[in-house]
């Protein structure tokens, strides 16, 4: 990324140190846990992913990206995403159990080298074009919000339950760093255009959100973790059904809606086959009348016709 010297250095200063200001968020986690405040954790973890997406932006939009600023981000990110809520997690519930300082080791060497993968890809110009749709992983930010659920759950049921426990937190955290270090695709908002009708809609949306966080903070994080989650599978369904079809690639995804609909109301489906036994390939074996009779039936519906029977 190259600097632009026609911006004063004032400007140039903003976004790193609006990073720094990241970096201490996250890390006042630590602090925060050690005096049992869990709710102060918590926010100090969400203010962290809260500057890191507005960093990168306020870069961009003043046009003073550097390669220091990309260093310091990937340290910050490394900070407050994968140290704090290690150390965060560790000195809540794991304090003395040697086993849960290795968990804890091992979630913030997975979200370094999650972070390290994340730099690797930018610099690949052999990724298809839809690859930008989506992160290889959870990335680091929700990783971190999503490793303290736990405590989110303990702050906003006032006490301690199942979900606390130290088994259930240290699985929670290995769940949490495998998805981190994992291939599986996550949706990236970055790519996202709000169409021009879906503005207002979104907008009253927003206010719900902003309500239902300051009237109920947890519960809301709560939900919005749980969401996230939710999303995964569909992530997936959709990377897949992207590499699949290359001619989707470069068309919006009103226009990709279109062709999955046209594609199910045609017909276009994989023909059904059946394998051989002792066969080296799949072998399309003659239809039996009742299968022809089933298959002209859908033909029909999908057309809006009746299927007269003789």
């Amino acid at each position: 990324m190259s600097e632009t010297r026609s911006n004063p250095p004032g400007v140039r200063f903003l976004p790193n140190a609006v990073t720094v200001l990241a970096m201490c968020a996250g890390l006042s986690a630590v602090q925060f846990a050690l005096n049992q405040q869990l709710e102060g954790a918590i926010a100090a973890t969400a203010v962290a992913a809260v500057l890191d997406g507005l960093d990168g932006r306020i870069a961009r939009l003043l046009d003073a990206t550097s390669k220091m600023g990309a260093e310091l981000d990937s340290l910050s990110d490394a900070m407050s995403f994968g140290v704090a809520p290690a150390l965060t997690l560790y000195a809540w519930q794991l304090a003395g159990n040697r086993v849960g300082w290795v968990v804890a080791l091992v979630f913030a060497v997975c979200m370094i080298l999650r972070l390290a993968r994340f730099n690797t890809l930018l610099d690949d110009g052999e990724q298809p074009s839809f690859s930008k749709e989506f992160f290889v992983g959870v990335p680091a930010p929700a990783a971190g919000l999503l490793a303290l659920l736990p405590i989110v759950i303990t702050a906003a049921a006032g006490g301690d339950g199942w979900w606390s426990a130290q088994p259930t937190v240290m699985v929670w955290m290995l769940a949490i760093a495998a998805l981190a270090v994992s291939r599986v695709p996550t949706l990236s908002l970055k790519t996202v255009k709000v169409p021009a009708k879906l503005v207002a809609p979104l907008l009253v949306l927003v206010a719900l959100l902003a309500a239902g966080i300051v009237t109920y903070p947890l519960i809301s994080l709560t939900i919005a973790l749980a969401g996230y989650l939710v999303h995964v599978p569909y992530a997936v369904y959709r990377h897949h059904w992207l590499a699949n079809h290359p001619e989707a690639w470069e068309v919006p995804p009103r226009e990709r809606r279109a062709i999955r609909r046209s594609q199910r109301r045609l017909g276009l489906r994989p023909p059904l086959r059946r394998r051989v036994a002792g066969a080296a390939r799949r072998v399309r074996l003659p239809r039996r009348n009742g299968d022809r009779d089933r298959e002209n039936r859908r033909s029909y519906r999908a057309l809006g016709l009746r299927h007269r029977s003789k």
